[in-house]
């Protein structure tokens, strides 16, 4: 059996200074118009999605960075969840992956996010 593992830490003030710096366009690139649209402004959770986008490409192996194509909501009760999209979702197909569970964890400085492929 294969297993398919990221994981990634950031500090909280890198999103805030990335969004002080290019606004929209920075949150635009990174972030799903559903990602924002929950978590905007909300900048742990912003930053917990976006090691969870790092640790989810860590996991499919890619050298590119693939944000949009990673979606990181949550299921009702608060679990998070990942959705795949377009270039992600296509690697996961390739690799086997049926499906993608994350863990997501924030301290005041730190977010840090797991990602496991699924097969």
């Amino acid at each position: 059996m294969k297993q398919y593992l990221g994981v990634d830490i950031i500090e909280i003030s890198r999103i805030e200074q990335a969004v002080g710096r290019w606004g929209d366009s920075f949150l635009g690139r990174v972030y799903t118009a559903e990602e924002l649209r929950l978590y905007r402004g909300k900048l742990p959770s912003l930053a917990a999605r976006f090691a969870a986008k790092e640790a989810a490409v860590k996991a499919l192996g890619v050298n590119e960075l693939i944000y949009r194509d990673i979606e990181v909501t949550a299921e009702p009760g608060g679990r998070p969840a990942i959705t795949l999209y377009g270039r992600a979702r296509s690697r996961a197909l390739e690799l086997g992956i049926t499906d993608l569970a994350v863990s997501l964890s924030h301290s005041r400085d730190y977010a840090a996010a797991v990602v496991s492929g699924i097969v």
